[in-house]
């Protein structure tokens, strides 16, 4: 009977180690099929969040991109800036950005800030947020971004201008 004991013994031992087997290995797919299902989740959220950038071209010849304000677009106070621009841009995380009317007389002036680490010479996205006044005379004005300078040395200065027209324009 010690043998017949030990063969149940041994089929019983077996019999819970393949049940246990296969619960683990069910665990695994569902697991994994789980993880699946959420990247294609933050996929098609990445997607849906992009937003469309203008390219603009500063004076030395560097990129930035820009989703607001566009190129000649309609601005309202208060004027929220988004886009995207180089690291080296960036001085302890943020850059100017300035509003003038027609003539060039500043009527706002602000600092863009970084939304994700700065510290690299790929495109870091940025905001800013500018309140202003609608100028009495004159239509249109330039949305300015400077390249943070703190060495003041020109050569290391650059900036992008872009043409601007205000909303609620009540003219003469």
């Amino acid at each position: 009977m010690s043998n017949y004991l030990r063969v149940i013994l041994v089929v019983l031992i077996v019999a819970i180690a393949l049940v246990v087997y296969q619960e683990a290995k069910q665990d695994v797919e569902t697991i994994e099929e789980e993880e699946i299902t959420i990247e294609e989740e933050e996929i098609v959220e990445e997607e849906t969040e992009v937003p469309s950038l203008e390219a603009v071209t500063s004076d030395k010849g560097v990129t930035l991109y820009l989703s607001n304000p566009t190129r000649e677009g309609t601005i309202l106070s208060p004027l929220m800036i988004t886009g995207e621009a180089p690291g080296y841009w960036f001085f302890e995380a943020s850059f100017p950005v300035i509003l003038t009317n027609w003539d060039g007389l500043i009527i706002a002036e602000g600092y863009a800030t970084a939304t994700e680490d700065w510290m690299t010479e790929e495109l870091v996205p940025f905001t800013a947020e500018l309140e202003f006044e609608t100028p009495a005379y004159g239509e249109n004005g330039f949305f300015i971004l400077k390249r943070d300078n703190p060495s003041g040395l020109p050569e290391n200065d650059d900036a992008v201008e872009i043409r601007v027209f205000f909303g609620a324009y009540e003219g003469y």
